[in-house]
């Protein structure tokens, strides 16, 4: 099974419920797959949830002790097991929660889950009207009643803006999905890389605080990066799992030029040239700061 199929999957149980509010019905989504979702206090603290058959139904069970958010998450992710008739993969020595060495059943009916729990119809409009970084994601995840984590996926997955999310574990990037406009220009992040020297995120999981956006050098998070423009970066750190949150992206929301673009000759110098005609527009101040 592909990436594609599990979507589509999940967009038929979206048409049997057409969800039109916040946060979207979870319980009818088990419904509609012939489930109930049971909330126990009694599974272990890495095992967010589970699922079996039970004469004409599926229980799901989820761990009542996790944050709301994920308890959602976690029952769509098991809502995805049944749906596309994937057992559940989850090993003792990787906690159900981690990022680390997933295998691919599991990372679909984590694409599935987040196709329930968070639209497209109706969490596209919303991350088109906001401003890129960690306040619009957590404003988003607490109107959905989702993860932090899912929704900062989910936020890079339907943004046009050039952006990357990334999930780091004991300061080793795990995971990260980056923007279809980055994408395509091959931006990557290497798992396994550890959070750069000075950074946001390094500065979040060494006990320090964010305050928002400061500026990131793109050769400390992309390999071969051959692009101008400045990069801002932001985090959250989870303490209760060692996970690292980065939200990055491109200050102007544009995808930078090639190094050497003609079109980029002359930008910073004074003169004729280096000068950008008057317009009558003022630009909106930005959030960036020098890098300390």
């Amino acid at each position: 099974m592909d990436d594609l199929t599990a979507v589509l999957c999940a967009r038929k149980v979206l048409d049997m419920v057409k969800p039109t509010a916040l946060p979207v019905p979870v319980e009818r989504y088990a419904e509609a797959v012939g489930a109930v979702i049971r909330y126990r206090n009694d599974l272990d603290g890495n095992q967010p949830g589970l699922s079996f058959p039970a004469g004409d139904r599926w229980i799901i069970c989820v761990n009542a002790e996790d944050p709301a958010g994920r308890q959602n998450f976690t029952a769509c992710h098991e809502i995805a097991h049944i749906a596309l008739k994937l057992p559940s993969e989850h090993t003792h020595d990787v906690p159900g929660w981690s990022f680390g060495r997933r295998p691919q059943s599991e990372i679909l009916c984590d694409r599935f889950a987040a196709e329930l729990l968070l639209p497209h119809s109706l969490f596209k409009p919303l991350v088109e009207r906001v401003e890129i970084g960690f306040p619009a994601v957590k404003d988003l995840a607490e109107r959905f009643d989702a993860s932090l984590t899912a929704t900062g996926i989910r936020f890079v997955t339907v943004a046009t803006a050039p952006c990357a999310f990334v999930v780091s574990e004991r300061g080793q990037v795990r995971y990260s999905l980056r923007s279809t406009s980055l994408r395509n220009v091959g931006a990557w992040i290497p798992p396994g890389n550890v959070l750069p020297r000075g950074s946001v995120s390094l500065h979040v999981r060494e006990g320090g605080m964010s305050e928002g956006p400061e500026v990131a050098e793109p050769d400390d998070w992309f390999r071969g990066w051959e692009r101008e423009g400045g990069l801002l970066e932001d985090a959250v750190h989870l303490p209760q799992w060692d996970q690292t949150l980065t939200l990055l992206w491109f200050e102007d929301e544009e995808l930078p030029p090639q190094k050497g673009d003609p079109r980029d000759l002359n930008r910073d110098e004074e003169g004729e040239q280096g000068v950008k005609e008057l317009d009558g527009v003022l630009p909106w101040p930005g959030k960036s700061r020098p890098k300390k």
